[in-house]
């Protein structure tokens, strides 16, 4: 038996898992590692503890299933994205913690560059806003900010990625500084069009381009493994963003297939096809993946909290012990009161982009408790992703038709996707499989490596868990809507 090894490197864990021959798991691991909040808005990781949850998870699931590494054809890597580490050439460490996508303190940077009339620019080549969610800003606040960092970036001596970079250079000994198209369109340098970084924006940044890795089709050869590190050489053959990754695993392979992913944020992907669709409603245009040299463009719809709306029920207020709870306290929420939480806590993402913004709970009474927080929670996400919803289908034709595909820890709530599907008034699909990030992943590396099957036969072995389909009435959808938009305007104003 041959096995692909996919990494799934996340904003709050690292999971490996063995996919066999057939394209179902064999065997997996995962690890947590800490969040860092040095001052408010500002999240951080330590770049060694990515590095050491991925060796460690590689290793668990290899000893797990009982293996050598010389079984596994090919390794495929999805990451958080726009996670951002600069990194020493020589010594292969860090200068800085990585700054987290979640991160929010280079909007002043971002609004002095908007201010200075760059955005159509950045936007025109990019596909992407000037946010602090992207990596560009976070290299030009940590070659500013690090004591000779810029002398070092200067002197070539300092390298940036994102995190698929990073775990590459020391997955291969320092032998391949390469990411994807997909991370590569994330980081507010690279012109999705052109297919290449963007002189214009690393000048008007100040960051050197030889600071910048090499950009490669999401399955290509990255690089092999040192052999010390899993007890053979193996081939890095597959690499797309996490977001990205969830697309292929979803087979969204046609225009106007949608899928939306309920992890830590909620991150939607519209197939746009072979053009690129630039956005009038505040949505991204972005590479969903890229394939032979050719790029297949989405739009995509991002939202800074969706899965962390349960984690703060359990964390911060205490009222639920695991996620797993919240659909059925939701169930229990008195149905005569209409509360509505705008998890606001970094902001708002797509369609609003506004950094500075924090969340708000309304409709609150002296009877609203534990139940009404939960069901608030989990409909802020479904409000949320209508947002998204009512955005993309304008870019995209008001009339055509879109086909959406959940996946993520939050998609397992019948209740939460049940709510979806009254709010969006469609259809929702969710998988058998739900590891979609990581299998499609694993499906890049094993198409490369030549035991996986191509696009269309990959797309034939997607399988049907369950269809959400509507059950509320048009008037109480649109007037629970019209609730919460007034909602995020109140937060957005105060």
């Amino acid at each position: 038996m041959t096995y692909i090894l996919a990494i799934d490197q996340g904003t709050t864990s690292t999971r490996a898992i063995l996919f066999d021959q057939d394209m179902k798991v064999a065997a997996s691991a995962q690890e947590e590692f800490p969040q860092h909040y040095p001052q408010a808005g500002w999240v951080e990781h330590d770049p060694e503890d990515l590095w050491n949850t991925t060796l460690s998870t590689c290793r668990a699931a290899i000893a797990k299933l009982g293996i050598a590494a010389s079984d596994i054809a090919g390794i495929g890597i999805t990451n958080q994205r726009e996670t951002t580490v600069v990194w020493d050439k020589t010594t292969g460490k860090a200068i800085h913690n990585a700054i987290v996508w979640q991160d929010r303190r280079t909007a002043t940077i971002c609004e002095g560059l908007r201010a200075a009339g760059h955005e159509d620019m950045v936007r025109n080549a990019t596909g992407l806003l000037l946010d602090p969610y992207f990596s560009g800003t976070k290299v030009k606040w940590i070659l500013d900010t690090v004591e000779g960092a810029r002398a070092k970036a200067a002197a070539g001596d300092l390298l940036f990625g994102t995190v698929d970079s990073f775990l590459i250079w020391r997955l291969t000994g320092g032998e391949s500084h390469v990411t994807d198209a997909t991370n590569a369109a994330r980081t507010l340098i690279y012109d999705i069009r052109k297919g290449e970084w963007s002189a214009e924006i690393c000048a008007l940044l100040d960051v050197p381009t030889a600071m910048l890795p090499e950009v490669k089709d999401c399955a290509a050869e990255f690089g092999v493994t040192d052999p010390d590190l899993l007890g053979a050489a193996v081939p890095i053959l597959g690499v797309a963003g996490d977001q990205q990754a969830a697309t292929v695993g979803q087979t969204c392979f046609e225009p106007g297939m949608m899928k939306s992913t309920y992890g830590t944020g909620c991150f939607a992907l519209l197939n746009t096809g072979d053009t690129p669709v630039l956005s009038e409603n505040r949505m991204l245009t972005t590479i969903a993946y890229q394939l032979d040299g050719k790029p297949t463009y989405a739009l995509e719809g991002s939202i800074f909290i969706a899965g962390a709306a349960v984690q703060w029920l359990r964390d911060g207020l205490g009222i639920i012990q695991s996620a797993s709870e919240t659909g059925d306290l939701a169930e229990k929420a008195d149905p005569g009161q209409d509360v509505i939480l705008v998890p606001a806590f970094t902001g708002l993402g797509a369609p609003y982009w506004q950094p500075e913004c924090r969340g708000g709970m309304f409709g609150l009474t002296r009877g609203s408790g534990p139940a009404e927080f939960a069901r608030a929670a989990l409909q802020s996400v479904a409000y949320q992703t209508r947002d998204l919803w009512e955005a993309m289908r304008a870019d995209w034709g008001g009339e055509a038709k879109v086909t959406l595909r959940v996946d993520g820890g939050m998609s397992a709530s019948n209740w939460a996707m049940q709510s979806l599907s009254d709010l969006l008034g469609a259809a929702v699909d969710r998988p058998v499989m739900q590891e979609t990030t990581a299998l499609g992943a694993a499906w890049l590396a094993g198409m490369k490596a030549g035991i996986y099957p191509d696009q269309a036969g990959f797309a034939a072995t997607w399988a049907l868990d369950r269809q959400f389909t509507p059950d509320l009435e048009e008037e109480a959808r649109e007037a629970a809507y019209a609730r919460w938009k007034r909602a995020v305007d109140a937060v957005i104003s105060v």
